[in-house]
């Protein structure tokens, strides 16, 4: 015969003082068996199993699927969609403010440019993006030795920066106008 927790007899609690891991011990009653569903009216969840007589809920398989209410129009679709705004996997996109090498090659030779500088020398205008980005463009870079700042480069305009002897300084994209300390 099996011996049930809430049939243990005789077996006296820890009292509370000396209550540690070692003599820990489960509730009384706590572990209640699982029942078999289906197995004879005797049983006790034979014939309907609990589910009822009839009804989609009484049939094999999913009941209905996540988000249905009942054929109301869903949460998912009763909310306003704004236009614009990417929902879908495409949503964490960067969108960077694009700045052309050509535009580099009117700064003085050895100097240090960022955005800032670019749009006080009137080569630039103001972006709507924070993070701004250096592409090459359709002219070729001239400029010597020059201190680029920026939050990202492409590989062509990086290369093109270290070829005439410059520095790419890839600026953090959590603080847009600070560079990162120097070691």
């Amino acid at each position: 015969m099996k011996v049930y927790d809430w049939k243990t007899r005789g077996v006296e609690a820890a009292p509370l003082d000396s209550l540690d891991l070692s003599n820990l011990q489960v509730a009384p009653g706590s572990h209640k068996g699982k029942t078999r569903k289906g197995r004879g009216i005797s049983a006790g969840q034979g014939a309907t199993c609990g589910f009822g007589t009839r009804g989609q809920k009484s049939r094999s398989g999913r009941g209905t699927r996540p988000g249905f209410e009942g054929g109301q129009i869903p949460l998912y679709r009763r909310l306003p969609k704004f236009v614009g705004r990417p929902m879908g996997p495409g949503h964490s996109k960067t969108e960077y403010g694009i700045v052309k090498l050509n535009v580099l090659n009117s700064c003085a030779e050895g100097s240090t440019v960022d955005y800032a500088s670019l749009q006080e020398s009137k080569l630039v205008s103001k972006s709507k993006y924070n993070l701004k980005k250096v592409v090459s463009g359709p002219e070729g870079f001239t400029a010597k030795g020059l201190t680029v700042k920026a939050h990202a480069f492409t590989a062509s305009a990086k290369s093109a920066i270290e070829s005439n002897g410059g520095t790419c300084v890839v600026l953090p994209k959590t603080a847009p106008a600070e560079a990162p300390a120097s070691e």
